[in-house]
């Protein structure tokens, strides 16, 4: 309930509140599409993003203390912690204003419906395409996920379910 609140504060305060939010460093692979439109999502949402691109994402992932079981594909610094993967916009805003003794936030995988994956069907040369199919063989548009608060220990707790 807290969240939500300081989430639906942070939307009404608007441009002000975002000249107070820190850069975030984007770590991802060259050239991964659904991490662009993923960039572009936290831009639309009052960030200044810095991308840095790598071909040792895994080296990225150890450096920010990210666990094996919770990689994506992009990574992020933001203020001390962690983004892993395509977390929402408001969720990071979220974790800024909360302040948890915590590593960071994770969105494992690639799920559909996430930012940057939920209208288009990104390609790369990275692996960030998955290509689910229904019964009927259309393409899945959304699926259940939770983005994770990942605590000093390692341990996890849901921070929100979509």
């Amino acid at each position: 309930m807290l969240r939500r609140l300081v989430a639906l504060l942070a939307a009404l305060a608007g441009p002000a509140a975002a000249a107070d939010l820190p850069p975030i460093d984007v770590y991802m692979p060259n050239v991964c599409l659904a991490c662009i439109d993923w960039t572009e999502h936290l831009r639309q949402n009052g960030f200044t993003v810095r991308v840095r691109r790598t071909d040792d994402m895994d080296a990225v992932k150890r450096r920010l203390k990210v666990p094996k079981d919770l990689e994506a594909v992009p990574s992020a610094r933001i203020a001390g912690y962690f983004v892993e993967g395509h977390v929402h916009a408001d969720q990071i805003k979220e974790l800024l204003a909360e302040k948890p003794a915590a590593l960071g936030l994770a969105v494992p995988g690639l799920p559909l419906g996430a930012p940057g994956r939920e209208n288009s069907n990104p390609t790369c040369e990275t692996a960030c395409t998955v290509l689910d199919k229904d019964s009927a063989g259309q393409r899945m548009r959304r699926e259940f996920y939770e983005t994770l608060l990942v605590l000093k220990n390692g341990q996890t707790k849901t921070w929100a379910r979509h």
